[in-house]
């Protein structure tokens, strides 16, 4: 009888016991699904978790990113390309072609002092197709012909459509030195660009660290290539000075934001010592435009978009150099 009711009792105990269980689990969920869902689950979708939600916080992080993008793009495309370059190979190139000089204003005709380097490009980030360019070299030779005093070739595939074999296709024909525009940030590029035959290569100070710029620097420079250095503010031209460079562009427009501010060239190009050639990039499209930069010591300007979308890009450049 007493085995009977000792029994009984620790059933009862035992079903108390899985009864709380039970309601302690249905707590805990209950806590757990009210939490507000994982935030970095916004990275499946390309969002930044820290940002605030909604589409102009998307296309806030989106801009903001822009310049990455092109740099991780154009590393991974180099990947694909990536072999040992020696310097056996390097040494059969010609040697680079006097950027420097062609670059520093002089008297033209029409009395403008200021040079010109002309784009081939095909497409921007900001603007999308700009033209189809079936023909870079024609093109080219335009440029050449219409008193250009550098060609520009973007080499960037993803982004603005261009295209490595139009540099090589062009520098068969053209006389003028030649700038590889890409989104250099590795050794290999750097060595690629001279193999390739182009005579002045682009850094751009906002997408290195400033250790991994110098390197690059360094390295352009032993194998002979001149460099346009490219700044968007002042702390990149104290980071840009400190490499005792020979050309400095400065860019109107913020890579990292595609947006255009003419105010850059006023706030820095006076800044920079007249014994380095300064040139203004993007946004130039009028004569106007032209005068001003002038006025500020500019020494050649950098264009690719107008000259594309012209129905006569030679014409163009006349009207861009007062030649008109």
């Amino acid at each position: 009888m007493i085995a009977n009711l000792l029994l009984l009792s620790l059933a009862i105990l035992i079903i108390f016991y899985l009864l709380r269980i039970s309601g302690n689990r249905n707590k805990v969920s209950d806590r757990y699904s009210k939490r507000p869902n994982n935030p970095w689950s916004a990275l499946s979708a390309g969002q930044d978790p820290t940002e605030q939600s909604g589409t102009e916080a998307n296309k806030k992080n989106t801009s903001e990113n822009v310049l990455a993008e092109l740099v991780l793009g154009a590393i991974t495309d180099a990947k694909t390309r990536e072999r040992t370059i020696t310097d056996q190979e390097l040494a059969k190139i010609a040697p680079a072609k006097d950027a420097i000089s062609a670059l520093r204003k002089s008297m033209n005709a029409g009395g403008s002092t200021i040079k010109i380097i002309a784009e081939v490009k095909r497409s921007s980030p900001s603007k999308g197709a700009l033209a189809e360019i079936s023909n870079p070299v024609a093109l080219a030779q335009q440029y050449q012909n219409a008193g250009a005093n550098v060609i520009s070739v973007l080499t960037e595939a993803r982004r603005f459509n261009g295209q490595i074999k139009d540099l090589v296709e062009i520098r068969k024909v053209v006389d003028l030195p030649i700038l590889r525009k890409d989104f250099i940030a590795t050794e290999f590029q750097v060595r690629e660009t001279k193999l390739l035959g182009a005579d002045l290569m682009l850094l751009i100070v906002a997408a290195l660290d400033f250790r991994k710029l110098q390197d690059l620097y360094q390295l352009a420079t032993e194998i002979g290539l001149h460099v346009l250095i490219e700044v968007h503010n002042e702390a990149e031209l104290d980071a840009a000075m400190r490499l005792n460079p020979k050309i400095i562009g400065v860019n109107a427009r913020n890579l990292k934001t595609l947006t255009v501010d003419e105010s850059n060239f006023q706030s820095l190009i006076p800044l920079i010592p007249t014994e380095i050639v300064r040139v203004a990039e993007s946004g130039i499209n009028n004569r106007d435009q032209v005068k001003r930069l002038e006025q500020l010591g500019t020494d050649a300007i950098l264009v690719g978009e107008s000259l594309v979308k012209a129905g006569n890009p030679a014409q163009k450049i006349f009207e861009l150099l007062g030649r008109i």
